[in-house]
């Protein structure tokens, strides 16, 4: 396909505005947060340096790095509960359930809470492993606690379980539709072998989904990696994320140029995970073919 030069500058128009929207609001952005990182803080304000003090302190407090750490645990935590959860649940709509419309409708099911607020069904778990939540009132009506119980709430297993439900449609979305690509005559082919469906399931299924694993991984990971809503509602003391230290810091703090050295470390870290995740998908489809 050739193009005739008088189409040329309308091509360029056409591109040219959401170029500029990418640099206007993306990488003008960046570069401005970037630039603050290395700035000095003289309370309360703070002036244009040159200086990698705020990295520093990033580095050498055991503060930051404690909860940079706790932050990185969380998020495996729940990309691995989701996974857990949403791999034989994708699996099961598309092996298992032969009826278009029933698969459909299950599979909206697990669309359509994020329809719902964030907050909302954030706050729902704050309900439901309260004192006075759903699961403390089962456990007193059963006669198996005398009385409510407060180790549900306000710890990192609060967080992790809440995390895992709100982001649970995230990895079950890109496993679906790799699972749902998966050539059939590929699984009958095994089957009339004589391979039984678990070296059906590892030896074809698993290997070809594998990029769906990671897609969904990487997005897990990351929307858990930034969240800020959780530890603040079932978090408690011991519960406090890497993005709860961004808005201190941007915020009752008024420290922007450590908060903007603690996003631009944060931009690295996720530039990292998707280079590697990127990695492993190129690294699955070459063994596969």
């Amino acid at each position: 396909m050739t193009l005739d030069k008088r189409s040329l500058p309308g091509f360029a128009a056409l591109f040219s505005m959401p170029l500029a929207w990418v640099i206007l609001l993306l990488i003008v952005p960046y570069g401005i947060m970037i630039s603050v990182s290395f700035w000095t803080r003289q309370f309360p304000l703070f002036y244009p340096d040159f200086q990698f003090g705020n990295y520093l302190q990033l580095f050498s407090d055991p503060q930051y790095t404690t909860v940079i750490l706790r932050t990185l645990k969380i998020a495996a935590l729940v990309t691995a509960g989701a996974l857990f959860l949403g791999y034989p649940l994708a699996y099961f709509l598309v092996f298992t359930v032969r009826a278009g419309s029933l698969r459909n409708l299950l599979y909206m099911s697990v669309i359509v809470p994020l329809w719902v607020s964030y907050l909302l069904r954030a706050y729902t778990w704050k309900i439901i492993l309260g004192t006075d939540g759903a699961l403390n009132s089962l456990l007193v009506s059963l006669g198996i606690v005398d009385a409510p119980l407060d180790i549900f709430l306000y710890n990192q297993s609060a967080m992790v379980i809440t995390l895992v439900y709100i982001f649970v449609p995230f990895m079950v979305m890109p496993l679906y539709t790799v699972l749902d690509n998966i050539p059939k005559r590929l699984i009958e082919a095994s089957e009339d072998l004589g391979v039984g469906p678990f070296m059906t399931f590892w030896k074809v299924v698993l290997p070809l989904s594998l990029g769906g694993v990671i897609a969904g991984s990487t997005m897990t990971f990351c929307l858990a990696f930034g969240d800020f809503v959780a530890p603040v509602l079932v978090g408690g003391p011991d519960g406090t994320m890497v993005a709860n230290l961004l808005q201190s810091q941007f915020g009752a703090a008024l420290n922007w140029p450590l908060g903007s050295a603690l996003a631009t470390l944060i931009l690295i870290l996720v530039l990292i995970l998707l280079q590697i995740s990127s990695r492993l998908d190129r690294t699955g489809r070459i063994n596969m073919n």
